[in-house]
């Protein structure tokens, strides 16, 4: 019920801000994004990249030094493989980026800012784990984007969780590890201005 109430004050938080100007609309995109490490004690291991996607809104307030702030659901894949072992680390979370940008050249721009990021889901696959030591963790978002035409928009950005957010385990084969939910990730975005 929480983060209903949360996802609910968020998205009307954001609506009536980009109501408030003429610039706002929706977006999505694909993900490369891997999580961080898995640590098995005596084993590490580094999480394969594999391709997530996002969907969400976003807002823009001014014209060559902007703000941005965006409402966006997250669904990241990685993948941890040892001699032994394989599994799949899924999560799903929303993102609130406040981006600051400004443009260079053109159609183009630069921009970047905190994400704030609310956990929704965790899953690695085959192995039962408490839930991540935090829901609600701090990235941060940086990127170029171009503007092609007055409706349509693609950007490019790195994003990368700031703060340690880990997940402990104990399984039968595996015993106890921990395995770290920060998002390393490039974020492909199509933006649509309504």
């Amino acid at each position: 019920m929480k983060k209903f109430v949360l996802l609910i004050c968020l998205m009307a938080g954001i609506t009536a801000f980009a109501q408030s100007n003429s610039g706002y609309g929706v977006k999505g995109g694909f993900n490369f994004n891997s999580s961080g490490d898995l640590d098995l004690g005596d084993i590490n291991l580094s999480a394969d990249t594999q391709t997530g996607f996002h969907l969400g809104v976003w807002g823009k307030f001014g014209e060559n030094i902007y703000l941005r702030p965006e409402l966006v659901y997250t669904k990241i894949n990685s993948k941890y493989e040892g001699r032994s072992f394989s599994s799949d680390f899924e999560m799903q979370k929303l993102d609130l980026p406040v981006l600051v940008g400004i443009k260079i050249l053109g159609p183009i721009n630069l921009f970047g800012g905190p994400s704030l990021q609310y956990v929704l889901n965790s899953d690695l696959n085959d192995v039962d784990y408490r839930d991540v030591e935090n829901d609600f963790t701090v990235g941060l978002q940086f990127g170029v984007g171009v503007d092609l035409g007055d409706r349509l928009g693609v950007d490019l950005r790195y994003e990368r969780g700031l703060g340690s957010n880990e997940a402990e385990f104990a399984d039968d084969i595996l015993g106890t590890g921990r395995v770290d939910t920060r998002p390393s990730q490039f974020i492909l975005s199509l933006a649509l201005k309504l």
